[in-house]
């Protein structure tokens, strides 16, 4: 059986994903998240069967489940996207402890183990997307612990590539700017953040990462607006960079 997994495919990123997978040919897409009744959506929604796994990737015993289920169906996964994820707008010390700990324990901690459990059922010309960010290029003030989980995505992504190309499995690290999901109605709890330089849709972010994957890029980026952005940082001292972002939210 070739399957596509898709965490967070409730909503937002992980659910166009769930669209731009579905036809492409795989017997089931295996989705993830807490809501079940969002991913039973889906099941009416998609070609493709659709296995519905209502899991709460923050906890441990959640990923006993997933490899139960990979051990006993022992499928070929051909594709694993890791789209769950949340960050928060805010200054450190006033936002709560646990809410923070938990961006680290589902962005990080949850996409780390979710590689690991399906590489084993990965073959030559399968394909791991890891959702980073425009984040994940510089330190961020004020989307502290957010910022750091992305930056933690982008380096594990890369450095897994090169792990696993012996294999022939490919890793890509999807950073989008700005995109306008649920994200925003989570991270967003009062003005901290007041400045947004452009929006994209998830749609449009998920349709260049579809094209990218196609060419086995490492990383994709939307929009030239935020490549120029990055190549940018990368010639520009830490501390400039991130004195600019304070200024464009009035720090």
């Amino acid at each position: 059986m070739k399957i596509a997994v898709i965490t967070g495919a409730s909503s937002g990123m992980g659910r166009e994903f769930v669209y731009a997978l579905d036809g492409k040919g795989y017997d089931e897409l295996w989705v993830i998240a807490r809501r079940e009744e969002r991913l039973k959506e889906l099941q009416t929604q998609c070609n493709t069967r659709v296995r519905v796994m209502a899991l709460d990737l923050m906890k441990r015993e959640s990923f006993d489940t997933y490899k139960a289920v990979l051990e006993e169906v022992k499928p070929e996964i051909q594709v694993l996207v890791n789209a769950a994820g949340f960050g928060l707008f805010g200054t450190f010390m006033e936002m709560d402890l646990d809410q923070q700990l938990d961006i680290i324990d589902i962005n990080d901690k949850a996409l780390t183990a979710m590689c690991y459990l399906s590489v084993p059922y990965m073959a030559a010309g399968s394909d791991i997307v890891n959702l980073a960010s425009n984040s994940s290029w510089q330190p961020v003030p004020y989307i502290n612990v957010y910022g750091a989980s992305k930056a933690y995505v982008m380096s594990f992504s890369r450095a897994l590539g090169v792990e696993l190309k012996t294999k022939g499995i490919h890793v890509m690290a999807v950073a989008p700017g700005w995109i306008k999901t649920e994200f925003f109605d989570h991270a967003i709890h009062d003005d901290t953040i007041k400045y947004f330089d452009r929006f994209y849709t998830a749609k449009q972010v998920i349709d260049k990462a579809m094209k990218d994957l196609a060419k086995k890029k490492s990383v994709s980026i939307l929009g030239l607006p935020v490549q120029a952005q990055v190549k940018l940082i990368k010639h520009l001292p830490v501390s400039l960079v991130m004195k600019i972002w304070c200024g464009q939210q009035k720090k």
